[in-house]
C-alpha cells in the first residue's frame, strides 16, 4: 500500500514543480495533541477556574469546532485513528494493549536495561501515515511528546513511521512519570539527571502526608514536559525556511499530577487550602487540585511561547495550527474533574468520560488557527472526527488522500466554504472496559455496552435534548436503532490482533 501511494505522491509533486505552483507557499502544520483533557477544560469552551489565555487566543484568531470527536476513548487507538485516519473499525490498534507476552512490562528497572519491553504494540508498515504523506509531498516532519504506536526496535517507532524526528516518550508507561530516567531522541535513548522512582509509588510508610518534604521523591530535576517543549521550539527553528509538520503530542494533563512549582504556588492561593491525595494510583500529590490546574495552565503556556516564536521568526501568517485532546478527561489518580466540570456540559464522573464512548469520553476540543484563511473568532457545529484529519491535510498540501481512510476533509469549513461533503455518520468501538460500540448519526447517538457480557442491546439518546444521554429511547425509534445495527455489523471489521477481537460480534 505504502509503495503505491508513495508513487502516485511523486507523480503529482513532479507535475506541480514542472508548472511552477510549488513554492514556499505550503503552509506549515503544527497539531498539538493534549492528553486527557476534557471538552470543557479551556476557557473558550466554558472553563471558569482554570486558565488557558493563549488557547482561548487561538480561538479567537481562528475557529472552534463544537462537534468534533476523538478517535476512541482512550491514548493509543486515538492516535492510531489519527495517524491512519481510519475509525477504530478499521485502524490497526484500537486499545491500550501493554503487549505482556514479551515479559515484565511493568517492572520499570527491567524496561531501562532492556528497550524490548517498553512501548506498545506497532503500527503497520504497511499502512499510511499522515506523516509519511506530508514528508512525501516535501514537508519536514517532527514529533514531540507521546507515541504510543510501536515499541523501541519494532517497525512502529516514529523515525518508521514518516517523521524525520522524534523526541519524547515512546512508551505510554514510562509516560507515568513526568521525571523519567529516559527519553528518545530518535531511535537513542536521552539518559536524564533523574532517580529511578517507578510509577505508581507512593508516600514511604510512615510520613506526614501534610508535610511537603514527604513528596521530595516526586519531584525531581529534568521535568519531560519541558524538555520536549525546548525540542519543539528548536524544530521550528531550525525549519523555519522549508515547510514543516510538527506533531507536538503533549503527555498533559494525563496523570499523574506533576506540574511547575510557580504555577502550582498560583493555583494554592487562587484555590485555597485542600486535601492530599495519598491513593494507590499514580504518585501522591499535596495540592492535587492545584496541581492539576497548574498542569493545563502550564500547557497553554506553551501553546503561546509556540505562537510567539512562529510571529519572531516571520512565519505565523503561512501556519496552520490545530489543537485538539486524545479522549474526554479522567477519573482517577487525584485529578477531581468533577470539581472542574472538566466534561461539561457532559457528565465527567467515571463511567461517562475517559475510557466511555458516551460524549464525555470522545467528544474534545478542537481549535484551528491559520491568520488570513480561517475567520477570526468563527464557531463551527460542523460534524468530524480524527480520522477526517488526514484528508484535510492532504487536501491542504494538495495531494491525493489515501484509499484506506474513513475521513472526510472539513478544509472547506476552516475556510468558510460549503462543507458539499458530510459524514452521514461517525462509528467508534472499544475492545475494553467490557466492550463497547457507538455510532452518531445527525441527532442520534447509539450506544452498546457491556458487550463482553454478551449484551447487544442498543441504546438511543436524541442529543438535541439529552446530551448528557440520560434517557435511553430505543424503544420509541425501532428504525434508527435498526440502522444504527446496520452501521455497527457493515463498519466493524475483525482485528488482526487477538487482543482487540470481539467474539460477541462474530471475531474468530
Amino acid at each position: 500500500m505504502k509503495p503505491l501511494y508513495r508513487l502516485i505522491a511523486l507523480i503529482l509533486a513532479v507535475i506541480g514543480f514542472s508548472s511552477c505552483v510549488r513554492k514556499q507557499a505550503e503552509p506549515n502544520i503544527i497539531y498539538i495533541l493534549a492528553d486527557d483533557l476534557g471538552y470543557g477544560e479551556l476557557g473558550a469552551y466554558g472553563q471558569e477556574i482554570i486558565e488557558t489565555p493563549n488557547i482561548d487566543a487561538l480561538a479567537k484568531t481562528g475557529m472552534r469546532f463544537t462537534q468534533h470527536y476523538s478517535g476512541s476513548p482512550v491514548c493509543a487507538p486515538s492516535r492510531s485513528v489519527l495517524m491512519t485516519g481510519q475509525h477504530t473499525g478499521h485502524t490497526h490498534i484500537r486499545g491500550n494493549d501493554e503487549w505482556k507476552a514479551r515479559g515484565e512490562v511493568w517492572d520499570y528497572a527491567a524496561m531501562f536495561e532492556n528497550p524490548f519491553l517498553e512501548g506498545q504494540r506497532p503500527l503497520l508498515d504497511s499502512i499510511v501515515t499522515v506523516a509519511e504523506i506530508l514528508k512525501d509531498a516535501g514537508y519536514q516532519t517532527g514529533s514531540v511528546g507521546k507515541w504510543g504506536l510501536g515499541a523501541p526496535t519494532t517497525e512502529g517507532v516514529p523515525n518508521k513511521q514518516g517523521f524525520d524526528f522524534f523526541y519524547g516518550y515512546n512508551c505510554q508507561r514510562q509516560a507515568h512519570t513526568y521525571y523519567p530516567m529516559h527519553l528518545w531522541r530518535n531511535e537513542e535513548k536521552d539518559l536524564l539527571n533523574n532517580k529511578m522512582v517507578p510509577p505508581h509509588s507512593n508516600l514511604s510508610e510512615g510520613v506526614d502526608p501534610n508535610n511537603p518534604n514527604s513528596y521530595a521523591d516526586f519531584t525531581l530535576n529534568d521535568y519531560a514536559p519541558e524538555l520536549m517543549h525546548e525540542e519543539a521550539l528548536k524544530f521550528i527553528e531550525e525549519n523555519k525556511d522549508r515547510p514543516f509538520f510538527l506533531y507536538y503530542a503533549s503527555p498533559i494533563p494525563h496523570l499523574p499530577l506533576q506540574a511547575p512549582q510557580r504555577w502550582v504556588d498560583y493555583y494554592q492561593k487562587k484555590l485555597g487550602p485542600e486535601e492530599p491525595f495519598t491513593g494507590n494510583s499514580y504518585f501522591p500529590n499535596l495540592t492535587p487540585r492545584a496541581t492539576y490546574a497548574a498542569m493545563i495552565s502550564y500547557l497553554d503556556e506553551q501553546v503561546g511561547d509556540i505562537v510567539v516564536q512562529l510571529k519572531d521568526l516571520g512565519i505565523y501568517d503561512n501556519t496552520l495550527i490545530i489543537f485538539s485532546s486524545d479522549n474526554g478527561p479522567t477519573y482517577t489518580g487525584g485529578a477531581d474533574t468533577p470539581y472542574f466540570d472538566s466534561a461539561k456540559p457532559f457528565k465527567t464522573e467515571r463511567g461517562w468520560a475517559k475510557g466511555f464512548l458516551h460524549e464525555g469520553g470522545i467528544r474534545v476540543p478542537m481549535i484551528a488557527s491559520w491568520p488570513g484563511r480561517i475567520t477570526p473568532g468563527t464557531t463551527s457545529n460542523h460534524l468530524s472526527a480524527f480520522y477526517d484529519v488526514m484528508p484535510t491535510l492532504c487536501e491542504v498540501i494538495g495531494q491525493p488522500i489515501p484509499g484506506q481512510s474513513d475521513g472526510i476533509s472539513f478544509l472547506p469549513t476552516l475556510l468558510n466554504k460549503p462543507q458539499m461533503e458530510e459524514h452521514e455518520y461517525l462509528y467508534w468501538e472499544f475492545p475494553e472496559y467490557n466492550g463497547q460500540q457507538a455510532v452518531r448519526v445527525g441527532k442520534w447517538k447509539g450506544m452498546r455496552k457491556n458487550i463482553f457480557d454478551g449484551n447487544l442491546e442498543i441504546e438511543l439518546y436524541d442529543l438535541d435534548i439529552d446530551i448528557q444521554e440520560q434517557f435511553n429511547i430505543a424503544s420509541r425509534h425501532p428504525d434508527m436503532v435498526a440502522k444504527i445495527e446496520t452501521i455497527m455489523k457493515r463498519e466493524h471489521v475483525p482485528s488482526a490482533l487477538d487482543r482487540f477481537k470481539i467474539s460477541q460480534l462474530g471475531d474468530r
